[in-house]
Order: structure tokens, then C-alpha cells, then sequence
């Protein structure tokens, strides 16, 4: 057995010293806004400022009392539904293409396929702006030109599959890599194995191949899902602003609208409360079932 060596600080306070920059970091940007967040959502301040009394759960029951905070929590579901699994499934597809030693330029295909991810939400937003616009936009007058009157800002559906589709398309390439990946990690052995029995190509696929790279696959759910509840402010806020009629108002832009368009601070910081429970979910569940992993017998 080889010897394990352990880092030996002569100065006791050196590791400490060393953590401190990124433990400020944490403490400014996170532990301390949410901690504020927490405050004010069990407080309610009087008009001026000068008297702050404590409420309870007050403002959290009014919250699911709110037929329009109902539909937001509602419509954030369905919506990371709709992001998680297609950008999953389509990034699959295109992983197994590119993973195909057959198919022609198939590092030209990866570069392409990888771009979008380099680009912030709201400028992916404007890009596709350009071409969802209802008056001047390049695909919408091709919709025109099949009969269907493309107009996003007045139709609900619309708003919401064109949200979607630059959320999709955003989040792709990142899907793309960590599938191609796990693939590319899958051992050959067992897919010649496969092959020697007898099992079609779909049937190795199903059987063999995705149950080894489910790790991955649940490990992506996660974080598409996590992504699709905090990450979507600067698409929704470029595209439609919640409209029309709050068809995409999901929870991290109701939390913006409330908080710094309504000045309902209180009510606002119970909405970042509820957020910041989503995500300790989210991140329990990752480390309590991503790390696991497919065993055969």
C-alpha cells in the first residue's frame, strides 16, 4: 500500500487565511442576501420606514392564497418540465450523432453544437428576437407566408414556446457535452458483448448503454431543472417581460416584478424564500442520488 500524504501547515491560521477571499465571497453574495430575504419575509414595514413589526407566516399564506403567484408556481413546473426534458432528449440524439464515428465533420458538428452555451440568456433572447419578431422578424414571415399569424406578444402560446425554444437552444450544448461524455466513457467491451448475443442496436442502446450513463443523465435533470426556476430572468425579461398576460411570468421573474416594479419587498423576499427552499431540494437531491451508481450481478 502506498503511503497517503496529508498538506502540513506550520502556521495554524495559514488554511484558514487561505478560504477567506471565497468564504467573504459566500457570505456577501449568498448567505447574507438570503439571510435578509428570510428576515423580511416574517416582517412587515410601515410606508416610511420607521416601524418594522413581525408577522409570522403571514405573507406565505397569503402567497398560495394568491390565485396569480398559483399559476406562476404552476407554470415554472410545466416549464422546466418542458426545458429539462427536451433539451435532454435532443442532446442525447445529437451526442449519439456525434459520437458515431461515422458521420462526416464530426468536429465541426461538436464546435457548432457548443457556441450557443457561450452567450448569456438575454443575448441569445435578442438574437432570436430578431427573427420571432412579429413585424420585422425573418421567421415570422414565413409563418405568415403558411397561414399562421405569429404574433408572441398578444398570444399566450406563442409566448410561452417561444421562451422555451431559446431556453432550450441555450441550454443544449451544455446537455450535448455531458452526454457526449458519458458515452464516450461507456466501455466498448460491453457493447461487443451485447452485439456477440444477438441484441439489435436499439436494444444495446436501451438495455446496456443508457443505464450506464444514468448518473449523468439524473445529474443533468437536476441541474436543467434548477437552471429553468433561476437562469430564465434575463429571457423572459428580454422577450416578453412576463406577458402577455403572464403566460411567462414564472417564480424568479414574479420575484423581480414584485419586489422592485410593485415594492412589495416583504412578499417579494417570501417568493426568494420559497426559491431558495427549491433549490435546497434540488441540491439534496442531486447529492443524495446522483452519486449513485448502476451495478450488474
Amino acid at each position: 500500500m502506498g503511503k497517503t500524504y496529508q498538506p502540513i501547515f506550520r502556521n495554524k491560521f495559514l488554511p484558514y487565511l487561505l478560504i477567506l477571499p471565497q468564504l467573504a465571497l459566500a457570505i456577501a453574495f449568498f448567505l447574507w442576501p438570503a439571510a435578509v430575504a428570510l428576515y423580511q419575509s416574517v416582517t412587515r414595514t410601515d410606508p416610511f420606514g420607521l416601524k418594522t413589526s413581525f408577522v409570522g407566516l403571514a405573507h406565505f399564506k397569503s402567497l398560495f392564497l394568491d390565485s396569480r403567484y398559483l399559476k406562476s408556481l404552476q407554470l415554472s413546473f410545466i416549464y422546466a418540465i418542458i426545458i429539462t426534458v427536451t433539451s435532454i432528449g435532443l442532446g442525447l440524439l445529437f451526442a449519439i450523432a456525434a459520437n458515431d464515428k461515422k458521420v462526416p465533420a464530426g468536429r465541426f458538428f461538436r464546435t457548432i453544437l457548443i457556441w450557443p452555451y457561450a452567450l448569456a440568456p438575454s443575448i441569445a433572447a435578442v438574437l432570436w428576437l430578431f427573427l420571432f419578431q412579429p413585424s420585422i422578424g425573418l421567421i415570422t414571415k414565413w409563418l405568415k407566408m403558411l397561414g399562421v399569424n405569429w404574433n408572441y406578444t398578444i398570444n399566450s402560446s406563442q409566448a410561452l414556446a417561444l421562451v422555451s425554444l431559446v431556453a432550450v437552444w441555450q441550454r443544449l450544448p451544455y446537455n450535448f457535452i455531458f452526454l457526449l461524455a458519458a458515452l464516450q466513457g461507456v466501455p466498448v467491451e460491453v457493447i461487443e458483448a451485447a452485439r456477440l448475443d444477438g441484441a439489435s442496436a436499439r436494444r444495446i442502446f436501451w438495455a446496456v448503454v443508457f443505464p450506464l450513463i444514468s448518473p449523468v443523465t439524473f445529474f443533468l435533470c437536476v441541474v436543467n431543472m434548477g437552471y429553468a426556476f433561476f437562469d430564465t430572468f434575463g429571457i423572459v425579461d428580454a422577450l416578453t417581460k412576463g406577458g402577455p398576460a403572464g403566460a411567462t411570468e414564472f417564480l424568479c421573474y414574479k420575484v423581480y416584478r414584485d419586489g422592485f416594479v410593485n415594492l412589495r419587498l416583504s412578499i417579494s423576499a417570501a417568493q426568494s424564500v420559497i426559491l431558495i427552499i427549491l433549490g435546497i431540494i434540488l441540491t439534496i437531491a442531486q447529492f443524495r442520488f446522483g452519486e449513485k451508481r448502476v451495478h450488474y450481478e
